[in-house]
């Protein structure tokens, strides 16, 4: 048995176009946007409080791409509840709506848009998702499309 034979992965065939799945309740506070930006992207809106006040963004908010690393990991928290995929070959339109501040609560919502079965690899399909993400008062922060490999022709594995 290989540590993947252990995994719950959801089969493709779980999937339906329209689908919809909401998720997440991550709290955003402002030693995290500090911490990120440090380490990744170090422009005064995202480390000094006072400067970031005189910025287009009127405080200090969080890095588009730490937007980018909370939402995978409450898309990770929710696999480990409900399934697996088996990766993914990348996303596109990434579009950073409204900035996030410290006391955000952010939480996700992916719809599935379509769904391809591969053709030169039949044991895998890729869905296809609109992914929003949202703060408490319901604005959408973020928004992608992203693309999800599943296994195909499987019957175990959890619900999408």
């Amino acid at each position: 048995m290989t540590p993947q034979d252990e995994l719950n992965f959801i089969p493709f065939e779980s999937f339906e176009v329209g689908q919809v799945q909401e998720f997440g309740a991550y709290e955003v506070t402002e030693e995290e946007i500090v911490e990120f930006a440090r380490k990744y992207d170090p422009q005064f809106f995202h480390l000094d409080p006072e400067a970031a006040k005189k910025s287009l963004f009127g405080g200090l908010c969080a890095s588009g791409w730490h937007t980018c690393a909370m939402t995978m990991r409450m898309m990770v928290d929710h696999m480990d509840r409900h399934g697996r995929s088996l990766g993914s070959p990348g996303l596109d339109n990434l579009r950073w709506r409204h900035p996030v501040y410290p006391g955000d609560v952010l939480s996700v919502r992916m719809e599935v848009t379509g769904l391809q079965p591969s053709k030169s690899r039949p044991e895998i399909g890729i869905v296809l998702s609109h992914v929003s993400v949202r703060n408490q008062k319901g604005t959408v922060v973020m928004e992608f499309l992203s693309k999800g490999i599943f296994p195909r022709g499987t019957t175990s594995g959890g619900g999408a």
